[in-house]
């Protein structure tokens, strides 16, 4: 086995470009003492806010606190259903659970987003929101899916945690819904260094409760008139991610030209890849393909030094902790064919054009063995 010439995600590379710039931002955290809100959460909620063409943000302590806050500011409670794919990475499905309400999965397209006819299908009286997972940074079909919102009177919480930056139809990825969730997790495109999540909303009530949610549900100092979560952003990470802030559009633009050689190199061979339609615009947090052999793909791209990933492995509705829910293997085909399938090929934006020729000329090699 050779040694890994070329690692699935470079946080070590990450720091060596950014730590004189990280460092002074790091000790004037320390010395001011200010560890828990302040101006750097004010400026990064601000910065969102513009980043991503919303009225309101709120920075929090995790993707998945963001999705629970939203749930329930959205008024989702115990025994409701909420519409989501099982295809997800377990916090969409988690956040549900954590309430109270029943998750409800339906199907996923090819493209592994939602299916929107599937979603249709399963509403009922219970159904109290609908969560869409923009998985790998692609944004599912918000025209049906927005369709079916205002058919069914029924609101749309966006699991956005992988589509930092990412469009559809010209519109970014968390403000087609009442509430876009994110993360800022190490592995996302705008990363913390530790776990932070913010949320965005056009709704000024939404936005002022889960403000209070973060909170302990504090109205004002020593008054709780409902008891909250601590689902704050530390203050260093809003510095942290004020800065990066700076460079996503570069990170994105990295990533989206690796992607296209990836595409260039590999659109004949006997793989699925993520190409683009014309009204998308994917930031690719992830790079996913599906191929028959991705077993003996993983394997073989591991030998000769290069590391991939399985985006996800078990999907939710077979998870042990599913087991409730009474779905079984064969509930949802589409998911499941996929879970055998896909194969993410590292994308991120320390990688040298050589790197992923590398990468693709293994591909190659492989499949003409």
């Amino acid at each position: 086995m050779s040694k890994i010439q070329i690692p699935y995600i470079n946080l070590s590379a990450q720091w060596e470009e950014e730590k004189s710039f990280l460092l002074p931002v790091i000790n004037d955290v320390f010395s001011s003492g200010q560890f828990i809100g302040g101006d750097a959460i004010e400026e990064f909620e601000s910065n969102i806010s513009s980043l991503c063409n919303s009225k309101y943000s709120v920075a929090l302590n995790s993707g998945t606190d963001s999705l629970v806050c939203g749930l329930i500011a959205l008024g989702v409670k115990r025994g409701d259903e909420v519409i989501t794919p099982p295809n997800s990475f377990v916090a969409s499905t988690s956040s549900i659970v954590h309430i109270g309400a029943k998750p409800i999965f339906v199907d996923v397209l090819d493209d592994q987003n939602i299916d929107p006819i599937k979603i249709e299908e399963a509403i009922t009286h219970k159904t109290k929101a609908i969560m869409p997972v923009h998985l790998t940074g692609r944004i599912a079909n918000m025209t049906e899916l927005m369709k079916i919102s205002r058919k069914y009177n029924i609101p749309i919480i966006e699991d956005a945690a992988q589509s930092i930056g990412s469009k559809y139809k010209g519109k970014f990825s968390g403000t087609f819904g009442e509430v876009g969730c994110f993360s800022a997790h190490p592995l996302k495109n705008l990363n913390a260094c530790g776990d932070a999540g913010f949320l965005i909303t056009d709704n000024f009530e939404i936005w002022k409760k889960i403000r209070k949610l973060r909170n302990h549900g504090f109205e004002k100092r020593n008054v709780v008139d409902e008891f909250g979560y601590v689902s704050r952003m530390d203050t260093l990470q809003a510095s942290i991610l004020n800065l990066r802030l700076k460079k996503l559009e570069n990170v994105i633009n990295k990533r989206r030209r690796n992607a296209e050689i990836y595409f260039e190199a590999l659109k004949k061979l006997p793989i699925l890849l993520p190409f683009e339609k014309p009204h998308e615009f994917n930031s690719y947090h992830t790079f996913v393909i599906q191929t028959d052999k991705r077993d003996q793909l993983k394997d073989f791209l591991f030998q000769n030094g290069i590391e991939t990933a399985i985006h996800y492995p078990v999907p939710i509705h077979l998870q042990p902790a599913s087991s409730y829910l009474r779905y079984k293997k064969g509930s949802f085909k589409n998911t499941e064919a996929q879970a055998n399938k896909i194969l993410t090929l590292p994308i991120h934006q320390f990688l040298e054009n050589s790197d992923i020729n590398f990468i693709n000329d293994k591909i190659i090699e492989f499949f003409k063995l």
